[in-house]
């Protein structure tokens, strides 16, 4: 469904006592796939790249080379109209559901936002769709007027998915999307998207530090360590018997 193949990304910055700029290579010839109907979970420690990566296949950002192709197409060669069409395909559920979601909306409003912005459906389809997916995502739809503010951590949460699914996508990036919240609200959220998963036919990006969760929500692994993937493999395989050191640090440093 996905492909990456050979991204590479380095920012430049520069020390507020000095002129002179330097450059961090974010990301380093970095392959990997994501087969359709599956989970690829994305692992390792702050500031190994992960979130660059994902910002790169949802052409949030550009890299400065490689490719990134979305069943058969490259990305980067799309017009902005083209794009535009993929880019209800592919979407982002964020760490800080709070910021992501206009706390000035109403639930049902963050919901129904990206059919408003994609010029989908008519205004009473696109509340309509708003509310099953309302559902979907375990809401009930008598919240559908409340704000944003009023909802839990881990309903807004629930907001930011059912925001992402309401486009009808086949693919979804969770970049740290369970991290900030407790043990039993992950619980429940991880069992929401497994079924979701194979409701919807979905393929997830599943970013993630908590080797718990990876090995819960994933059929395969990728393993990140200074912007490079370090090992690769089915979840089962890879957790039994990893084969690179520093995947060897990470099992053994995991509670449990």
């Amino acid at each position: 469904m996905l492909e990456a193949l050979h991204v590479s990304k380095n920012y430049t910055q520069g020390r507020w006592y000095s002129r002179k700029k330097f450059s961090i290579a974010a990301l380093n010839d970095v392959s990997l796939k994501i087969d359709a109907c599956s989970t690829l979970a994305l692992i390792g420690e702050s500031g190994a790249g992960k979130s660059t990566l994902g910002r790169c296949l949802s052409r949030l950002e550009t890299p400065d080379s490689g490719e990134v192709r979305f069943e058969g197409t490259n990305l980067f060669t799309l017009s902005p109209k083209d794009l535009r069409a993929i880019r209800r395909k592919i979407q982002f559920v964020f760490q800080d559901a709070a910021a992501a979601l206009n706390p000035r909306f109403s639930a049902c409003d963050a919901i129904e936002e990206p059919l408003l912005i994609q010029n989908m459906l008519t205004r009473k389809e696109r509340r309509r769709r708003a509310l099953e997916t309302m559902e979907q995502v375990g809401l009930s739809i008598q919240s559908a007027p409340r704000s944003i503010l009023e909802f839990s951590g881990g309903q807004r949460q629930r907001l930011a998915i059912a925001r992402a699914l309401v486009l009808k996508p086949r693919l979804l990036l969770l970049d740290e999307a369970l991290s900030s919240l407790d043990f039993d609200t992950q619980a429940r959220l991880t069992n929401l998207l497994l079924d979701l998963r194979v409701r919807f036919e979905l393929s997830y990006l599943f970013i993630t530090h908590d080797l718990r969760l990876a090995a819960r929500m994933a059929d395969h692994i990728a393993v990140m360590r200074r912007g490079a993937i370090v090992e690769s493999g089915k979840a089962d395989a890879l957790f039994a018997k990893p084969q690179h050191p520093y995947t060897q640090s990470l099992l053994q440093a995991t509670p449990g």
